[in-house]
């Protein structure tokens, strides 16, 4: 099995070089290549969704709101979505709460507001997603014309 992954892994490292997508995924908090090569198979180019809120909903990331008369709800994440791009990330949120302080200390902060853990990873997948939509949508920067 893990000759087959490891073949694999190479076909797409093969696939992708000198891909300007998944060298700038790749160059982004808490992304490695397989995070990089789901984000660039599932979502292909970010500049296509207007919104940062936009790809988090294609993304499965929003919560599913279940409001009915007065009573306001939110039932989980919203169904209608990539599954493996939602596991993508959602496991991508781990590792980042794991691994980066910015998404630790907003983990923390969830939590001591009594949100269960699910609630927790799936609000730091939706504003991870969110950041890096503007990450990857901002333009390289070039250098001045002018001297």
């Amino acid at each position: 099995m893990r000759g087959k992954i490891a073949l694999a892994e190479a076909k797409l490292r093969q696939a992708t070089i000198g891909d300007a997508v998944i060298e700038k995924l790749l160059q982004q908090s808490g992304i490695g290549q397989v995070t990089a090569w789901v984000l660039r198979a599932c979502v292909g180019e970010f500049s296509r969704f207007k919104t940062a809120k936009q790809l988090s909903r294609y993304c499965g990331m929003t919560p599913r709101n279940a409001s009915s008369g007065s009573k306001v709800a939110d039932a989980g994440l919203i169904n209608e979505c990539n599954k493996l791009l939602r596991a993508t990330i959602v496991q991508a949120a781990h590792r980042l709460i794991r691994t980066v302080a910015r998404w630790r200390m907003l983990a923390q902060s969830l939590q001591r507001r009594g949100k269960p853990p699910c609630v927790i990873v799936a609000a730091i997948g939706n504003r991870w997603v969110r950041t890096l939509h503007q990450a990857m949508k901002q333009e390289p920067k070039q250098e001045s014309m002018m001297n």
